[in-house]
């Protein structure tokens, strides 16, 4: 695979991982709200781009797989650990969610 590709696979990363955060965490905003359905849609939003991520994630690991071998570029870790923490995000979302759910059904 060459460099351009893995740039440009390091940015579709970024970019969806990226949407995926941020959707998480308007979807927490939404739960403090109280708006819990909001908040569970927003997350289902969520899923959608992460699995764009994956798709690109997945594009590497079976290229590397089927004997493709390359240097690692900064970008691409870089990358990874965007999708890496946006995904413990959105994790942690979901309880956040259950949790506020909670409370305003007691509230």
């Amino acid at each position: 695979m060459h460099k351009e590709k893995l740039y440009d696979i390091s940015f579709q990363l970024i970019l969806y991982s990226g949407n995926a955060r941020s959707m998480a965490m308007e979807a927490l905003q939404e739960a403090k709200k109280g708006n819990v359905d909001r908040s569970r849609s927003l997350l289902e939003d969520a899923d959608k781009e992460f699995l764009q991520a994956h798709r690109y994630q997945t594009e590497l690991i079976q290229a590397e797989a089927g004997g493709d071998h390359y240097d690692v570029p900064i970008l691409l870790v870089h990358a990874q650990d965007h999708l890496m923490n946006a995904l413990t995000v959105k994790d942690l979302v979901r309880e956040f969610i259950d949790l506020y759910d909670k409370l305003h059904e007691r509230g």
